[in-house]
């Protein structure tokens, strides 16, 4: 089970069964998330500052999770339109639940810098920040937040075994309609930055991810079981996929973003877990993605359960030294562990690659690789121009069980080789799942992906 998988199972079981789980305070003071982020009656809008009126402190030593907790009570049960104010400086926040449902709209202005402890073992799971089951919640402010991640990357081994220590993501958005998160930063997170689930209508705007690119299994933004999606105008810098979809992602638009270093952008992986939900509706456009492992990918798992994934379309996409620009990966493996003479079981249709150019780290330019037992059908490829200047000669693509249509320039020339016996060296290693990416649900939200 990947990292991703893991994490996805994980947060799907804590979202189940919230009670059992108990943070861990920093220094003494009462954790945040106890009992629910809900409020008792009352409240009557406005500003909340939690420095001016909940004795919050910005000295990098006294924990953030209890004022800013009784901020939350108190705005949520207005049914007035509140604002939360963290204003300008740093804080520490051991953990913080934020839950609905709301009386009225919730605004958060994050104007300063909030750190997680930097020790990993502080915490008892794999969360940091949750806002859970919140209509019209926004949030704003230029402001940080800081997971401290360099430990947890020191001990992650998800790339040497299946079953690895999970650590926490940065942000969770839990069930949220109706949200707009917008010039906010996440960095150096323990795993995943931000994990989407079951969300209805979430948009990020000038949204920015900034994790080392050793940082192992720190997707950007994962999404799963989650519809009506936007990400906007964002730079995202980090060691694994800079933003992932999970089983059960629709209507997801990507637009305007700038990727890389990273993993790129990855549909998948699909078909680990039964019951997955369908993948349908997504349109990344206008992208530039630079220095990563992969550009735009596709992946199933081989002798995989049914599953389908349906309208996904890639177009003006700018690669810079780009190791996989494209690929279509239906014999994903990562551990060399999988059984490669039964196909994948994922059908994928009605997909499209349009103008992307620029250029190849790797000679294999363009990778389409389907299942032979479920053959991809609907694929075009539109002016394409990617360029490879290594001393192994030009670009190539490759291509196995697709038929696809073809326009417009076409460099390197498309299924033009066949395809090897074995799935190229593309996937890097397992992620860890940091409850929130998708096994039924997205990768489960435990938040992690290959």
């Amino acid at each position: 089970m990947g990292v991703k998988e893991i994490i996805t199972v994980i947060s799907v079981l804590l979202l189940l069964f919230p009670s059992t789980v108990k943070p861990r305070a920093v220094g003494g003071a009462q954790p945040a998330g106890g009992p629910q982020g809900g409020a008792p009656e009352g409240g009557g809008g406005g500003t909340l500052d939690v420095v001016a009126q909940f004795g919050a402190k910005a000295d990098e030593k006294t924990d953030l999770s209890q004022p800013l907790l009784n901020a939350w009570k108190e705005a949520c049960a207005s049914p007035a339109p509140s604002q939360i104010v963290i204003p300008a400086g740093t804080f520490l926040l051991s953990r913080a639940v934020l839950e609905g449902p709301c009386k009225g709209p919730v605004d958060i202005q994050v104007q300063g810098t909030i750190k997680a402890p930097p020790d990993p073992s502080h915490f008892k799971d794999d969360n940091w920040v949750i806002f859970s089951r919140i209509e019209g919640f926004t949030m704003s402010g230029g402001g940080i937040f800081d997971g401290q991640g360099a430990l947890a990357w020191s001990k992650n081994d998800c790339h040497k075994k299946k079953k690895c220590t999970l650590f926490p993501v940065n942000i969770r958005f839990n069930f949220l309609t109706n949200a707009y998160i917008h010039d906010i930063t996440t960095k150096d997170s323990k795993q995943f930055n931000v994990n989407v689930l079951g969300c209805k209508n979430i948009t990020f705007e000038h949204f920015t991810v900034l994790n080392p690119e050793h940082s192992l299994n720190t997707d950007g933004i994962h999404i799963g079981r989650s519809d009506g999606v936007t990400i906007l105008h964002s730079e995202i810098k980090t060691g694994d996929d800079c933003i992932s979809l999970g089983d059960g992602s629709k209507n997801v638009v990507v637009n305007g973003i700038s990727c890389g270093p990273g993993h790129g952008i990855s549909i998948g992986s699909l078909g680990k877990y039964q019951g997955e939900e369908p993948v349908a509706g997504i349109k990344i456009a206008n992208c530039t993605i630079t220095n990563t492992m992969n550009g735009v990918r596709i992946k199933s798992w081989p002798a995989s359960y049914p599953g389908t994934a349906s309208d996904m379309h890639f177009e003006d996409i700018t690669m810079d030294n780009v190791s996989n620009p494209i690929i279509i990966d239906q014999q994903y493996c990562p551990w060399n562990l999988c059984d490669l003479k039964n196909p994948s079981r994922i059908k994928l249709s009605n997909i499209s690659f349009k103008n992307i150019r620029g250029t190849a780290a790797g000679k294999e330019a363009v990778k389409i690789i389907c299942s032979a037992g479920f053959p991809c059908e609907g694929v075009e490829l539109a002016d394409i121009d990617l360029t490879y200047t290594g001393p192994d000669g030009p670009a190539i693509s490759q291509c196995s069980n697709v038929s696809p249509k073809l326009s417009g320039k076409q460099n390197p020339p498309i299924c033009a080789a066949p395809a090897p016996t074995s799935p190229g060296g593309q996937a890097g290693p397992p992620k860890a799942s940091p409850g929130g990416k998708a096994s039924p649900g997205g990768k489960a939200s435990l938040g992690a992906t290959a």
